[in-house]
């Protein structure tokens, strides 16, 4: 069977959005992919891998790697060892107790449906398999297109921005399809996401479908765009 070639993928999107940060795959899977390296080390949440692939590296984690984000862990169904169960409560009870979250929405916070065995992360373009699902992030204007390519591929999904906490944002695209994520504070100090950039991501399946529409969509916005100004200028004219 021949892989999809992501290298052209990655290229299409990074053309046709302006992306400043490469997009990231991330697969869920059953057992290690050879000839790629495991992470070591540590770090303080899930999503700081998300940096790392972005970077350009190319690395698979175990549960343990995750158990220093017990939200993180709860969104990749992974569960915390028997002295550490006690930090997800801990955690959801600082952030209930502060006003961030309520109990009641700890239920609809999106969960994959197994437990991965491990989770590889790499650029796109380098994937060695087959993405689960494919992360981007980058201005709201960037977003945009983005989702509008997903759109017009029909493989978007009818959800609402999401919020906290963003990891949730990889089991719901693998239940929902593309759907974008504002983010949440801790993602943001964990990997440095600036105000004015915001998450979408991608079914790995999609990926192709939706980047193929990506200078269809982005044509249309530029046209749209010269569209618009003049129209404003000649109504706003109009009416002084």
């Amino acid at each position: 069977m021949v892989m999809t070639d992501y290298e052209r993928i990655e290229t299409l999107f990074v053309k046709n959005l302006d992306l400043r940060h490469r997009p990231v795959a991330v697969a869920f899977l059953d057992n290690a992919p050879p000839l790629v390296e495991k992470f070591e080390g540590v770090l303080p949440s899930g999503c700081s891998f998300w940096k790392l692939a972005s970077d350009g590296r190319i690395f698979y984690t175990v549960g343990a790697d995750h158990y220093n984000c017990p939200l993180g862990s709860y969104t990749h169904n992974i569960s915390l060892p028997g002295q550490r169960a006690h930090e997800l409560n801990d955690t959801l009870e600082l952030m209930t107790t502060i006003g961030y979250l309520r109990m009641e929405e700890v239920p609809r916070i999106s969960r994959l449906a197994e437990t991965p065995e491990v989770v590889l992360y790499a650029p796109l373009g380098d994937t060695p398999v087959d993405p689960d699902v494919v992360l981007f992030w980058g201005p709201p204007g960037k977003v945009m297109v983005l989702q509008e390519a997903a759109i017009r591929a029909g493989v978007a999904a009818q959800l609402t921005t999401l919020g906290r906490p963003t990891c949730m944002v990889l089991p719901a695209a693998l239940k929902h399809g593309t759907v974008a994520s504002s983010g949440c504070i801790g993602n943001r100090v964990y990997t440095g996401l600036g105000d004015a950039d915001m998450y979408v991501a991608v079914p790995g399946k999609d990926s192709g479908p939706i980047a193929e529409q990506t200078a269809v969509v982005r044509a249309a916005n530029s046209t749209l765009l010269q569209y618009h100004q003049q129209r404003k200028q000649e109504l706003t004219s109009a009416s002084t």
